[in-house]
């Protein structure tokens, strides 16, 4: 049962990053000014794709 609570965690936290990573630029415009809007995409895509990492880790390790 430990081990299916923390697989869908892990399934939650990769799906955050994945809509973090589709939606960088959406996010960027909303959030922030507009002369930023290209670099803030770019820290929202490597933030995103380092969060979709630990999740796939979590994942892997526990179904292993």
């Amino acid at each position: 049962m430990k081990d299916i609570i923390f697989i869908l965690i892990g399934i939650i936290i990769t799906l955050l990053a994945v809509i973090m990573i589709y939606d960088a630029r959406k996010i960027a415009t909303n959030m922030f000014s507009s002369n930023e809007t290209n670099e803030t995409t770019k820290m929202l895509k490597i933030v995103g794709f380092i969060i979709l990492l630990i999740g796939l880790g979590i994942i892997y390790t526990i179904a292993k």
